[in-house]
């Protein structure tokens, strides 16, 4: 077994400028196959290496390995059921012929709901107008939350997917409506700090601004030279959406290491195959499990599958594989069928996000490294 030719790939694809730096972890079992940092932390505004333990800003991974975790947590206690619609907890939501969405609905992107929107913007121009520090102030949070509610839907619900941040935002705040904590708090009680992770959380603007305290940068990988905040980010979520409501969102906000989400990933497969009772083993599976309720689609509960063709997974995952995309350049895919998994984190978006090489990079380089495992 030699992984001689990833090295030289990762190595090629950092000359390419695929991406600054990454770094790159596989586990078969209960074995770390292959743990290695490749090329530079940043760039600019000085070069430093890349390192096993940096943290980066995995963006939409907050979506499984927070949000969806999270929610795992409120089936369990009865808190929640998957098939309640979503008029539960928040009685405005049925605007716009939005009663019969569910919770399972955001979980799976077949709401029907939009895949973004600007509300940023929005709050940019409020504290333009006047209200000092509303940027990534609870009140912009909670501004963020009701236009959630007032929401049109761009198709019918159960009908087709449509990849949408808003709907993990709702399921953000469902997790704080329900658990009265912060969706970060929450995340840190139960789930991180169960599992003795030191180096993920999210970054709590509001906290950070109160406390006059700082993220260690040292230990972070860079994002974007932001055009509206006028820097290079680094210990601030990348996020336009998820900066303005605070940096604790349900689609992104969160920072992590390989090592940390490689300790969640073996958690939750020990659930899944019922060996650990953090998470009953039938919500793991069905967390898992593909939802063929919705035509054509490749959404689990929170998770991904592999796409027939052109899958980021490339062509040596089974069809029994979940993972993940992120925007700044993470992603994880796990083969159930003989627990596989591959974490690549790099931070793409440095110092530009107009970098889409990453997209033919990884699906090559995860039909490598199933090769190397042969």
């Amino acid at each position: 077994m030699s992984f001689e030719a990833v090295e030289g790939e990762m190595d090629a694809a950092v000359g390419r400028r695929v991406f600054p730096g990454a770094v790159l972890l596989v586990r078969e079992s209960a074995r770390v196959f292959y743990h290695r940092a490749f090329g530079y932390r940043s760039v600019e505004p000085e070069v430093t290496p890349m390192a096993e333990d940096t943290i980066f800003d995995v963006s939409s991974l907050t979506k499984p390995f927070a949000t969806s975790v999270a929610m795992m947590f409120m089936v369990k206690e009865g808190k929640v059921r998957l098939d309640d619609r979503v008029t539960r907890f928040f009685h405005n939501f049925g605007v716009h012929g939005k009663t019969h969405v569910s919770f399972r609905h955001l979980l799976t992107h077949s709401a029907g709901l939009a895949a973004w929107r600007p509300y940023y913007k929005e709050i940019l121009q409020i504290e333009r107008r006047g209200r000092i520090n509303f940027l990534g102030s609870p009140g912009a949070k909670a501004h963020v939350y009701q236009q959630l509610q007032r929401e049109r839907l761009e198709g019918e619900p159960g009908r087709q997917t449509q990849y949408s941040d808003l709907g993990f935002m709702l399921l953000g705040a469902l997790i704080e409506e329900v658990s009265g904590l912060s969706l970060d708090r929450f995340c840190h009680e139960r789930i991180f700090r169960s599992l003795g992770l030191r180096a993920t959380g999210f970054v709590d603007l509001s906290l950070l601004r109160a406390r006059r305290v700082q993220p260690v940068t040292e230990m972070i990988a860079p994002t974007e030279r932001c055009p509206w905040r006028k820097k290079v980010l680094c210990g601030e979520v990348h996020d336009d959406n998820a900066y303005a409501m605070g940096g604790v969102a349900g689609h992104a906000g969160l920072f992590a290491s390989a090592k940390d989400l490689d300790t969640i990933l073996c958690r939750l497969k020990e659930c899944y195959r019922g060996t650990n009772s953090m998470i009953p083993q039938r919500i793991m599976q069905e967390f898992w499990t593909r939802d063929e309720s919705v035509p054509e689609s490749t959404w689990c509960l929170g998770w991904d599958t592999p796409t027939a063709v052109h899958s980021s997974a490339g062509t040596r995952f089974s069809p029994h594989s979940v993972g993940h995309l992120g925007f700044t350049g993470a992603s994880v895919w796990l083969d159930l069928e003989r627990d596989l998994h591959v974490i690549l984190l790099s931070n793409r978006v440095h110092p530009d996000r107009d970098n889409e090489l990453i997209r033919a990079f990884r699906p090559y380089i995860h039909d490598l490294i199933v090769e190397a495992l042969q």
